[in-house]
């Protein structure tokens, strides 16, 4: 189970490559070893699915679009059960993560939110293969 978990995160990692930022500009400032991962799973009122999403996309594109630092949001929803919301997020460093926070975008995807939420888990992840992470980057060259 524990494998097929990581299989899951590389191949999430690898289909966020749309989704996030070409760091092939920052390459200089960022290290890998200070990256901040994370998986975000949220369970969602189902009564505000359209909702969530509608406001989730427009959180994520400004992140992506304002924030040097964040390199990927990634959202997705299980198709067995849309309610179901995981989030794969790269972040530059624990200052970048942290900045993100107090962003008018995030505080307003935060507040708009709260009442769709059930549930809310924050899981720290470690990559496995940084060398490799540059390369899935460059791919956005394409």
């Amino acid at each position: 189970m524990k494998y097929l978990k990581i299989e899951i995160l590389v191949c999430v990692i690898i289909l966020s490559v749309n989704s996030c930022s070409d760091t092939s500009q920052n390459k200089e400032n960022i290290k890998y070893e200070d990256m901040m991962i994370r998986v975000a799973e949220i369970e969602i009122d189902p009564v505000y699915i359209k909702e969530y999403i509608s406001t989730l996309k427009e959180e994520s594109e400004a992140s992506i679009r304002l924030e040097s630092g964040v390199i990927c949001i990634y959202p997705m929803f299980q198709k067995e059960n849309p309610a179901e919301i995981r989030l794969l997020e790269v972040y530059a460093s624990k200052a970048a993560y942290e900045s993100h926070l107090q962003t008018p975008h995030f505080i307003h995807y935060k507040t708009t939110t709260l009442k769709m939420v059930k549930s809310l888990r924050l899981i720290e992840m470690e990559a496995i293969d940084e060398e490799t992470m540059p390369e899935i980057f460059k791919k956005l060259n394409l």
